[in-house]
């Protein structure tokens, strides 16, 4: 066992020869020790470090029985970190302190002298309950918010596509951080998923973090967390992403878009693994793998300043180079067919499928929005196509009009691109007019809840 995985325990005694024993058992029995006189240094001890369990007197003034000064340093323990299991140690041990303890928060009694047997047993169990407890945490956190979907379905026949995966074999099993390049809508989402599965985490959490989505202001409070307090809105003490993806890997979508000013903060986690909650000055230590993808020219990002260089020296330990799906003739009408698949389930359309012209033209359009903008246009016909077979003109491409960014969809000729929220709205008018304005069947055939499609509907002014 090393020093890192040996529990933290914070011991609070105003008697050094009590200190010093519960140092020396509990150092014999792989426990990390830092062990203080009274109440204000153990409260500035959970300040500055994370602590496994606390182990805390109920007296500290001489010829005092009460247990006030214990209780009132459990209520300050708590305030710091709700999470920390207290263990209450005393040699006046009354039934109605112990209540008391307990119901402020302590997770168990002992009485002086004490049972070494026992104590090991009563602070082993509160390490294993505060580990689960945490480990709990995350975990409900990271399905509620933050877990992308496992990648099903995934197709690389085209061998640019086999390159890339041989590479990422290679890289896996690793901890070396991951850059993947890529135009918008290539899949390095997709890869970053893959990554992680391949990797000796991957039944640990896989946290995805949009950096073009976390405004400057809360930057901090979203990645590295805040205790309660910290600001007007921080009700409660809140898990940031890196806490989240402690012991898996934390995947940072549009990298480009951290702000300058924010960039050494993230620097300093990447080189030292610690962080500090906003609002705290207790550090933490995280073990995080981090991958990140962009579309931007990092390189040109550091010659232009908006990017440090040291920062993408972190980044891209190991650089994957996902192509465009341009490049990936062989996989379209793979992509397509699954697609075309995908989407007859969600929308009740069986025995749809495609016309040879159909196949024809989805080889020949250069698909400057790649696998993304496939997976609109093969929505989009699902939807609007009356019968069962898909042609050319079903898709709507034109090969002449270019996606205007990851956000556009392609029009017909002669038509402005059409945003992904124009589309939208034209799936729900459509939606609504194949089911007569029966809402609960035009929410089924387009996959959302009654309240969702409820939403959409005022949002686009649809009666």
């Amino acid at each position: 066992m090393t020093a890192a995985d040996k529990p933290n325990i914070l011991i609070a005694d105003d008697q050094r020869d009590v200190r010093e024993a519960l140092r020396l058992l509990l150092k014999s029995e792989g426990w990390n020790c830092k062990a203080v006189e009274g109440p204000s240094d153990a409260l500035a001890a959970v300040r500055e470090q994370h602590f496994d369990v606390a182990l805390i007197d109920l007296n500290y003034t001489r010829d005092t029985t009460s247990g006030a000064e214990g209780l009132e340093l459990l209520r300050e323990l708590k305030k710091l970190d709700e999470d920390l299991p207290v263990v209450i140690m005393t040699a006046w041990g009354t039934i109605n302190v112990a209540v008391e303890a307990m119901r402020l928060g302590a997770g168990d009694f002992i009485e002086k002298p004490w049972d070494n047997q026992r104590l090991m047993s009563v602070l082993g169990n509160q390490h294993a309950l505060g580990r689960a407890q945490r480990k709990g945490q995350r975990l409900q956190a990271a399905n509620v918010l933050l877990r992308g979907p496992a990648a099903e379905g995934f197709i690389a026949e085209a061998p640019s596509m086999r390159r890339l995966l041989d590479n990422l074999a290679r890289v896996a099993p690793s901890d070396a951080n991951v850059l993947i390049l890529g135009e918008n809508g290539t899949g390095k989402g997709v890869i970053a998923r893959l990554l992680h599965d391949a990797s000796k985490r991957a039944e640990e959490s896989f946290v995805k973090v949009n950096m073009g989505g976390i405004p400057e202001s809360v930057f901090e409070a979203e990645m590295f967390g805040h205790v309660r307090g910290a600001f007007t809105d921080a009700k409660s003490d809140r898990i940031g992403r890196f806490e989240l993806a402690d012991g898996g890997s934390l995947f940072l979508d549009e990298i480009a878009n951290i702000p300058v000013a924010q960039q050494p903060k993230l620097l300093r986690v990447l080189e030292d693994g610690e962080l500090e909650r906003v609002g705290s000055s207790r550090t933490l230590k995280v073990d995080v793998r981090l991958i990140s993808a962009t579309n931007a020219d990092l390189a040109g990002e550091v010659a232009a300043g908006s990017f440090r260089k040291d920062l993408l020296f972190r980044l891209n330990t190991v650089e994957l180079h996902l192509p465009p799906l341009r490049e990936r003739g062989e996989d379209v009408p793979l992509l397509a067919r699954s697609f075309l698949d995908r989407f007859a389930r969600r929308y009740q359309r069986d025995g749809l499928k495609f016309a040879p012209s159909a196949l024809n033209a989805l080889g020949a359009y250069a698909w400057p929005g790649n696998v993304r903008e496939l997976s609109h246009a093969i929505e989009r016909a699902v939807l609007m196509t009356a019968g069962d077979t898909l042609d050319a003109s079903s898709l709507n491409l034109n090969a002449e009009s270019v996606a205007a960014g990851s956000g556009a969809m392609v029009s017909p000729a002669g038509s402005a691109p059409m945003t992904v929220e124009e589309t939208e709205k034209r799936l729900v008018r459509q939606a609504l007019e194949r089911t007569g304005g029966n809402i609960q069947r035009a929410a089924g055939l387009l996959g959302l809840s009654r309240p969702a499609l409820y939403r959409r509907m005022e949002k686009y002014g649809i009666e």
